[in-house]
């Protein structure tokens, strides 16, 4: 396939997501942006109903470089929100709805947003650093219409902050300013068409929405938003009456769409690309969804901190698809480098660096930490290891902490040790991933049972972690053992722990 890169439908030069938007509001007018449900909007009506909610907005306080916190599920309203703090030169930021108390309130605290947004007030519990705003406020606003305050702001100016967890399993804010967003315009490559029409699998609160809004502005872009839950029959439904172009999710998502009967019978004329990410496909997933589809699937590798770094090609073959991420986007820069801090011999493991205009500022509020991986050149010191093929493909090897991907969420087994200890029946644990088919990774618990205490069931402590945090990062699996293997430095031995899977497996 041609890699010639065509005209964005929105054309001029603008310095802001703001200054975009306001152009795509006349260029684009009648050019649909998002399909929600029974609802839809064109770029008109986008940012229309962003100036009636940024006007609500002001009257809450909210000015240029204030945060306003998003606790919605993806839809229209999510959406108008973020345009509407963008033209107020305001930074915006997602918080998934499936986010435990403890995680939210981390956030939060971190944020000091001027205003939360929440389905349905009080919102979060003990929560009053700011003005809560609810569904109902941001529709009846959008509504009512009002007037923007008149704010020219720069391309340096913090646009959207993203949350991410990091080692310790806290979450850590990465922030990207006008530039940044600015850059996923031209870096996309085959990804995005003029006029495409995509289906939106994943929570708005991720980076693949937030620091995409100019990417999908510029090139005129249709979300077609799934309903949350998400649902396969609800996905290939979309696919076929919303003439979708490209549609992605992780593997798990793919294999489930490919069990619908109905599938075969919807037209798919319009499908141009499959998007796989977070976790490998196997080359028989790729291969029944390129012929179910009639299109090629393309695997992508990215993080929270590097929106986009490397991805495959249409006409890969399966087993590359499968046993790499693909080679780097455009104007993406990446290294592999040794514990030396050298560049490691072709063929060799290393830990991934990269360098782009796409990488985000820093973790807000946080220099000591930004500082620990961006260095002065403007290379982010990722937590992954890989290896590069003679081919110039990109092969993951492993993570650098314990950190385990289940269905395209990130687990810090840290965080779930921390909240198992916590049961009374729960003297010690240990969590580690395995892999597992079309999932990718999944969480096995191991504990030692309090003395005198009735061993523990899986059901229950999956409740336990539900209750105090995101659900997928509850275990999927429960093993009691007498005590924990140790290292020679007295730490939990996690591989002799997967080894006791392996007979198993």
């Amino acid at each position: 396939m041609s890699t010639t890169r065509l005209e964005t439908p929105l054309r001029g030069h603008f310095a802001t997501l703001g200054d975009a938007l306001e152009a795509a509001g006349e260029q684009l007018a009648d050019v649909e942006a998002y399909v929600d449900g029974e609802r839809r909007l064109t770029f008109a009506q986008w940012v229309r109903a962003s100036t009636g909610v940024a006007a609500r907005l002001a009257e809450a306080g909210v000015g240029p470089g204030d945060i306003v916190a998003v606790r919605l599920a993806p839809s229209i309203d999510y959406a108008v929100v973020c345009a509407a703090a963008a033209r107020l030169g305001a930074v915006s930021t997602g918080l998934n709805i499936r986010l435990g108390p403890r995680e939210t309130e981390v956030i939060l605290t971190s944020a000091k947003p001027k205003v939360l947004v929440v389905e349905q007030r009080p919102g979060p519990e003990g929560f009053a650093g700011a003005a809560v705003l609810d569904r109902g406020d941001i529709q009846a606003a959008s509504a009512r219409g009002g007037e923007v305050p008149n704010h020219r702001g720069r391309a340096s100016d913090p646009a959207v902050i993203v949350w991410t967890s990091g080692t310790t399993g806290l979450p850590k804010g990465a922030w990207f300013d006008h530039d940044n967003l600015r850059a996923a315009v031209a870096s996309a490559g085959v990804m995005t068409a003029p006029y495409d029409r995509r289906l939106a699998s994943t929570p708005f609160a991720h980076a693949g929405y937030m620091t995409k809004l100019w990417e999908q502005v510029a090139w005129a872009t249709t979300q077609v938003i799934c309903p949350t839950p998400w649902s396969a029959a609800e996905a290939v439904r979309l696919m076929g009456d919303e003439r979708v172009t490209v549609a992605g999710g992780v593997p798990t998502q793919w294999a489930k769409m490919l069990d619908r009967p109905e599938l075969d019978e919807i037209d798919l004329g319009p499908m141009r690309l499959g998007v796989v990410a977070t976790a490998p496909a196997p080359p028989e997933l790729v291969e029944q969804v390129t012929r179910r589809l009639g299109c090629p699937l393309i695997v992508r590798y990215a993080m929270t901190e590097a929106p986009s770094i490397t991805g495959t090609e249409p006409g890969d073959p399966p087993e590359t698809l499968y046993r790499s991420v693909g080679r780097p986007q455009a104007s993406v820069e990446l290294e592999l480098r040794g514990e030396s801090g050298l560049r490691v011999t072709p063929g060799e493991v290393g830990r991934i660096f990269v360098r782009s205009d796409l990488v985000m500022r820093g973790y807000w509020n946080d220099p000591a930490l930004t500082a620990d991986v961006l260095d002065a050149g403007g290379w982010l010191r990722t937590g992954d290891l890989g290896r590069l093929e003679p081919d110039g493909n990109l092969v993951l090897a492993g993570r650098l902490g314990d950190l385990y991907i289940r269905g395209g969420y990130n687990v810090y087994p840290l965080e779930v040790e921390n909240v198992l200890v916590e049961h009374p029946a729960v003297e010690q644990a240990a969590v580690v991933g395995v892999q597992t088919p079309v999932i990718g990774e999944t969480g096995v618990a191991f504990v030692v049972v309090s003395a005198g205490r009735t061993p523990p069931t899986t059901a229950e402590l999956r409740e336990w972690c539900r209750a105090r945090l995101a659900d997928y990062k509850a275990p999927d699996r429960v093993v009691v053992v007498p005590e924990l293997p140790v290292t020679s430095m007295l730490k939990v031995d996690k591989p002799a722990l997967r080894a006791l899977l392996a007979p198993e497996a």
